[in-house]
């Protein structure tokens, strides 16, 4: 069965630097679209940024742009998030989705949609403080 791991959560001070990981376990779509979400306390969980294997296009929220960047090892079945100049309002529980095709990974962002995501991780806790 697949299974996503994150790790790479921890507590950094604002403006600090995390790179979490996703390791898919027995995960072998050749077409998919990966993603992370994050859920703050009190809030619903929401797309922070995801990406496609064909080309490798990254999608992201306005409130990470030019401060997160998503990338994927494929040799890996690795899927990371760069996560720089971090505010306390990123504080939250990250996790890792994969779901198979390609062509709905800017819904996941543009409007939320999630459905098509199959596999999802057990998330990891990142938390900034001021």
């Amino acid at each position: 069965d697949v299974q996503l791991v994150e790790s790479g959560g921890g507590s950094v001070q604002e403006g600090g630097s995390l790179r979490l990981s996703c390791v898919a376990f027995r995960y072998t779509y050749v077409d998919y679209c990966m993603g992370w979400f994050r859920q703050a306390p009190g809030q619903e969980r929401v797309g922070v940024a995801t990406i496609e294997s064909r080309g490798g296009r990254p999608y992201y929220a306005d409130f990470v742009k030019g401060r997160f960047t998503i990338s994927v090892d494929n040799a890996k079945n690795t899927l990371y998030l760069q996560m720089n100049s971090l505010n306390p309002e990123d504080t939250g529980t990250y996790t890792c989705a994969a779901g198979q095709g390609v062509g709905w990974c800017l819904d996941v962002i543009r409007v939320g949609a999630e459905a098509d995501f199959d596999y999802w991780g057990q998330g990891t806790q990142v938390t900034v403080s001021s």
